[in-house]
């Protein structure tokens, strides 16, 4: 479960997993990464944070004094924190959203653009266009609450299978390869090629203490193996 990408006596690079909380939710009861880690090491403080849904890159610190001045970064401008998303249609080559972003005064928990929200910029770059979708590049410039997926659906392509931001519509392998699909012997319905939304914190770059950091998470095996099957679908 605990995947370390690297560790020193400040900090903790982990790559999460999807479907795993990043930290404890209300009720103690549910696992997280930071339980999993304050079971290995004792005390760990909270940096950031990544949704349930979202896999990649998280760090926490292992003092206090980390805790401040790597909060101190992630709340200020000087991190580039790239992730790679898969949206629903073509969107321009490149550009940036640049939009306000508060809790939504009546759906709790969920978040939308509003002037007198929290300042919130993101610019990204199209990797890939397939024939329904594209596999985009995201920059986060701000770390609001599900700021890309946020921004994503408010330039008019939201992420696949965001619940939701999107419509929540699972990836099926049947809606790629339509002609030739067919189910296994073994299976009674189809299993999704793509279960939650397509988000996946890929790269963090910071200068932490005079020293360069540069980390990289690998893609997962769900989003993989969609991107394999995409790339097929755009070759054929």
């Amino acid at each position: 479960m605990l995947d370390i990408l690297f560790e020193d006596d400040d900090l903790i690079v982990i790559n999460k997993p999807a479907g795993v909380l990043s930290i404890p939710d209300r009720f103690g009861k549910t696992l997280s990464i930071k339980s999993l880690l304050q079971d290995k090491y004792g005390t760990i403080f909270t940096v950031h944070r990544l949704d349930q849904a979202t896999s990649g890159l998280i760090i926490f610190a292992k003092n206090a004094e980390a805790h401040k001045e790597l909060s101190l970064l992630f709340e200020g401008r000087t991190i580039e924190k790239k992730y790679l998303g898969l949206v629903v249609g073509r969107p321009e080559q490149s550009g940036s959203i640049d939009g306000s972003i508060m809790e939504h005064p009546v759906k709790k928990g969920q978040m939308y653009i509003h002037v007198k929200g929290k300042v919130a910029l993101t610019t990204y770059d199209v990797v890939t266009y397939y024939k329904r979708y594209a596999l985009v590049s995201f920059q986060i410039h701000t770390g609001r609450t599900h700021q890309i997926r946020v921004h994503a659906r408010h330039m008019g392509h939201p992420i696949i299978a965001d619940e939701i931001y999107g419509d929540g519509e699972k990836l099926l392998l049947s809606s790629i390869k339509k002609k030739n699909f067919k189910l296994s012997k073994s299976e009674e319905e189809e299993k999704p090629l793509l279960a939650r939304h397509a988000l996946h914190a890929h790269t963090l770059k910071l200068v932490f203490k005079e020293k360069a950091f540069a980390f990289e998470a690998p893609l997962p095996k769900d989003l993989a193996a969609t991107i394999k099957q995409l790339d097929k679908w755009n070759a054929a």
